[in-house]
């Protein structure tokens, strides 16, 4: 397959990237600098792409975005969050719309976040959508893909959970402090946790290339987990005592009183329905499994 990706240096991005190319897939690459063998050259805000490139593709993954977790989130800094997901998505549907021929699938990333706090109930992808800021969000970028849907591209919204790597991400920022014997639980520990390791991330995507499947698809483990059994559990795995529970003051100081609120203290029970219907099999399916997996190699 010919396949274009947006985000393709992220997180997810840069190992998806090498796993599409190892297995014989030509990967063409989106970026705002000057572009190299394999790449080409655009930008989101300014409406620039080489429509060219599109034209004739076999699938578009969309994973660009401002970082969520990167910085406090300031007035100014929410709208680039939001405008770094909107502008790039929609300039991507409108050109795949107008393609002569047109890619069979576009990817595009979303969150879990899109169902905002919800306490214990379970999630799906039928599941109503919150009204959180970061709900909010994940609306209007899910929305921006509709030019591509109305030309009758298969789309699919990748709402994506807390994605496990020691190379980044919430796993690589708390690490240290577990390994110090530091870490504990986020207040109560109650707040749910709705992750999926790196390897089965990028195993999710590359499946729903193919798979018969389109809209919102939960990628999340089939076992989410509470912030204290996500502690008790990494505390297992470093060997290391996780017995200091963490107040909201110092985050928020740190951080931001809205952001801390939003992506450590509240959270999500997702279930991913709809890519077990698909035939997905997790090679991580519980906690345990994937940090032994990501921590012990």
């Amino acid at each position: 397959m010919k396949i274009i990706i947006s985000g393709a240096s992220g997180l997810i991005g840069k190992p998806l990237v090498a796993r599409l190319r190892k297995n014989n897939h030509e990967v063409i690459q989106l970026v705002r600098r000057a572009a190299k063998s394999g790449e080409s050259q655009w930008n989101p805000a300014n409406g620039l792409i080489d429509a060219s490139v599109i034209d004739g593709a076999d699938a578009v993954i969309h994973l660009s975005g401002a970082g969520i977790g990167d910085r406090r989130w300031t007035a100014k800094y929410k709208q680039e969050l939001l405008d770094s997901r909107t502008k790039s998505t929609t300039l991507l549907a409108t050109t795949i719309a107008k393609c002569a021929k047109k890619p069979s699938v576009f990817l595009s990333a979303s969150g879990v976040g899109i169902y905002g706090p919800r306490g214990d109930e379970q999630l799906t992808e039928q599941s109503s959508h919150g009204d959180s800021f970061l709900a909010e969000i994940c609306k209007q970028w899910e929305a921006a893909t509709k030019p591509a849907i109305d030309a009758g591209v298969r789309t699919v919204f990748l709402r994506t959970g807390i994605v496990l790597t020691p190379l980044g991400g919430a796993l690589k920022k708390q690490l240290p402090l577990f390994k110090f014997g530091l870490g504990g639980k986020f207040g109560n520990g109650k707040q749910w946790q709705s992750w999926i390791s790196l390897d089965d991330e990028i195993s999710a995507i590359e499946h729903l290339l193919t798979a018969n499947i389109s809209g919102a698809v939960n990628l999340t483990a089939p076992n989410p987990v509470t912030n204290a059994e996500f502690t008790k559990a990494l505390g297992r795995t470093l060997r290391r005592p996780a017995l200091l529970p963490i107040p909201k003051f110092g985050p928020k100081l740190l951080l931001g009183s809205e952001l801390v609120e939003n992506l450590l203290f509240t959270g999500q029970r997702v279930m991913p329905v709809e890519l077990q219907k698909s035939g997905f099999a997790f090679q991580h399916s519980t906690i345990d499994v994937a940090l032994r997996a990501l921590l012990n190699k």
